[in-house]
């Protein structure tokens, strides 16, 4: 990384050792408050080391949102870059908005005056030699020690190309004899140059990077795209796109999409092949909803926002949601093969005798994800939405399978083969 970055690693005590009403959020603001107090000027940004550098592999920045803007003049890009970030740090949950430091490095700039060096008849050459001596040094011979070789370079002192006054003090020798101060025949200046010169793909760009905190992280950058697509206009051959966390979510969440169908599917294949026909699959597969109003209140009540984690809770709850129905529908299905009860008494019969089994299923489940639930330490931002999931889930799908699926067994019931299952 460059010389104006550095990483400072903050040790911190235990959760318990914390001051009362101490969060992660409040801490990142208060440490934010007193550097930015205590030492001005400077950027921070605040994360975790393990999630710092799955952001560097991922997208080649440590925050959670990059937007890289490309283009061939840097000037324009650091316009745009501040542009842009001046647009994220406006929207709610933006923060540590910063622009990669592309400029702001001092540089020496010798321009040869070629008409006069034409009347004085010295070379381009000659005064290239005593720049070139005076920044790294100018190969001039060589020494053999046995059968190495090393070069000899002359080099001005530390100090004088730095100094303008000095610099152009240098003396450059003309064809008669005569030595020309360096400042007679180039003008030397000091100027601001880049940093550095970002590429990729094999073209110049720059990055905005942000955090998010306090919201989720597509919310965010949906708002983000259609603020910066309404308010920020870049000329033509100039780009931008979106990195970071977020082409790590755009991916999951494609893979996501194709393994929740594939796992519903699955589930009322089994189901069907379970019973031999569609009417029971489908009422058991009724469970499906039934679960997932049940995890989507529990994120709302807990204040979560949908995740790949929670996807993935939604996944498991679908399995463990499902075996109810089949527990319930099952044993209505043998009561009505065994005893010709009608399909309202079997279902009645089957909600009574069967509750003990559901709920233990249920309770089993639901219990196992607490300490998830609960979990504050490493990877619990991981573990709570899944967590949550499955117990909203639970809860509800667990009630509605007791009052609704024998309400509606009746209607499913007659068209079914009375079968031992």
């Amino acid at each position: 990384m460059g010389i104006d970055l550095s990483d400072v690693f903050v040790i911190l005590k235990p959760r318990r050792d914390w001051r009362p009403g101490m969060d992660r959020e409040r801490l990142i603001a208060t440490m934010h408050d007193a550097l930015e107090k205590g030492v001005p000027g400077n950027v921070f940004s605040f994360t975790q080391p393990i999630e710092m550098r799955f952001n560097e592999l991922i997208a080649g920045t440590k925050s959670d949102l990059a937007v890289k803007v490309f283009g061939d003049d840097l000037d324009i890009l650091a316009q745009k870059g501040r542009e842009l970030a001046a647009i994220l740090a406006k929207i709610p949950g933006a923060a540590d908005v910063k622009v990669e430091q592309t400029a702001g490095l001092p540089m020496v700039r010798v321009r040869v005056n070629r008409d006069r060096i034409a009347r004085l008849g010295v070379r381009v050459e000659d005064v290239l030699a005593a720049v070139e001596a005076a920044r790294s040094g100018r190969v001039v011979g060589s020494v053999l020690e046995g059968r190495r070789r090393f070069d000899v370079a002359v080099r001005l002192s530390e100090g004088i190309a730095a100094d303008p006054h000095a610099f152009g003090a240098v003396p450059i020798g003309t064809p008669d004899g005569r030595l020309i101060p360096l400042a007679q025949l180039a003008e030397i200046t000091i100027e601001e140059g880049p940093a550095q010169i970002s590429r990729e793909q094999i073209e110049r760009r720059i990055v905005v990077e942000a955090n998010v905190r306090g919201r989720d992280l597509a919310g965010f950058v949906a708002e983000a795209r259609a603020a910066v697509a309404a308010k920020l206009h870049l000329p033509s051959g100039y780009y931008a796109t979106w990195g970071g966390q977020f082409e790590h979510l755009e991916a999951a969440t494609r893979r996501l999409m194709v393994a929740v169908p594939l796992a519903l599917f699955l589930i009322l294949a089994l189901l069907y092949g379970a019973f031999g026909s569609p009417r029971p699959a489908l009422l058991i597969f009724l469970n499906v909803p039934f679960a997932t109003s049940g995890g989507i209140l529990a994120l709302l009540f807990r204040g979560m926002s949908f995740s790949i984690s929670a996807g993935v809770g939604f996944i498991a709850l679908f399995g463990v949601a499902v075996l109810n129905g089949v527990v319930l529908v099952s044993f209505a299905r043998k009561l009505q093969a065994e005893s010709g009860l009608e399909p309202s008494e079997a279902a009645r019969r089957a909600a009574m005798v069967r509750l003990r089994p559901v709920l233990m299923t249920a309770l089993v489940a639901s219990l196992g994800f607490v300490p998830m639930a609960l979990a504050t330490g490493s990877g619990a931002e991981v573990q709570r939405p899944l967590a949550t999931v499955v117990i909203g889930g639970l809860i509800s799908s667990t009630l509605l399978t007791l009052v609704v699926v024998p309400a509606l067994y009746r209607w499913f019931a007659p068209r079914m083969p009375v079968a031992e299952i």
